[in-house]
């Protein structure tokens, strides 16, 4: 869980999960039982239950109910889990908690649009891709979530948002023309209207400081800043100081690297009038 300064403390910030793993682990131990006896209980491993109140994992609902019955309390585990149930994964469940916090972030994206920048059809196209067995409630489910995570920029002025996007991403068709042309066009007006500093890494650039993978820096006003980076079925929050400087002169080389902003807007606006010619 990251570590945030207030006033010159280190402080942990504690989301849900941690909560509800902190409160488990206070009722085990009320009731004096080891974590061997409780998974023996719930029929799992130790490590398991380890990893329920350090808040890495989350029960499973029949989980909840027998560590409900294993404490005695009535419930209170499986009635705190439905509010758990998260619709992000768990790798990204605390990036997107603290993304609803930040008055600063800096994306830079590599081969996808960033989340929080996608249109519908777009969010749907990626999702489309990644779960070929997908049911059209599942795809409508995924692409709310996509943009209520969005919403944060409707604020005007919280949080500034920077983008910068390897070319690829501006290139890349996904969903097809008339998708890539709304979705393109959608960055370039929200750039133009001064909610995002846009910058592109063309291809003529080469070799640059995050061609090898996507990053996210946010800041906070009364919080340590962190970076979340992400692969394949994984992400990794970063809260050490020396490993989130690194990311941000990672970003700033690459900044050095990118079109101005105006030069971004153009380019994306001429890529979007190809992509309806198309």
């Amino acid at each position: 869980m990251p570590r945030f300064k207030w006033g010159g403390t280190m402080r942990t910030l504690k989301g849900p999960r941690k909560k509800y793993g902190e409160e488990l682990k206070l009722r085990r131990l009320s009731r004096k039982m080891t974590q061997e006896a409780l998974a023996e209980v719930v029929v799992c491993s130790p490590t398991l239950i380890s990893h329920f109140e350090a808040g890495r994992r989350l029960p499973s609902p029949d989980d909840a109910k027998r560590i409900d019955q294993a404490l005695g309390t009535d419930g209170f585990f499986s009635r705190w889990l439905v509010d758990l149930e998260s619709q992000y994964p768990d790798h990204f469940v605390e990036a997107a908690e603290l993304e609803q916090l930040a008055v600063l972030i800096r994306e830079f994206a590599v081969s996808a649009v960033p989340g929080l920048l996608q249109t519908p059809d777009y969010a749907r196209a990626v999702f489309r891709a990644v779960r070929p067995n997908h049911t059209a409630e599942e795809l409508d489910k995924r692409v709310v979530s996509r943009r209520e995570r969005a919403r944060i920029l409707d604020d005007s002025s919280s949080p500034v948002l920077w983008a910068i996007l390897d070319e690829a991403v501006i290139r890349r068709p996904v969903g097809g023309p008339a998708v890539m042309a709304e979705q393109v066009d959608h960055i370039a007006a929200l750039a133009e209207a001064g909610r995002i500093r846009l910058h592109v890494i063309p291809f003529a650039t080469g070799a640059h400081a995050l061609m090898e993978g996507m990053v996210s820096l946010m800041s906070f006003d009364d919080m340590a800043p962190v970076a979340y980076v992400e692969g394949v079925t994984t992400g990794q929050l970063l809260d050490d100081p020396a490993r989130v400087a690194e990311c941000e002169t990672y970003y700033n080389l690459a900044l050095g690297d990118a079109l101005p902003h105006l030069e971004s807007i153009a380019l994306l606006r001429a890529a979007a009038e190809e992509y309806r010619n198309a």
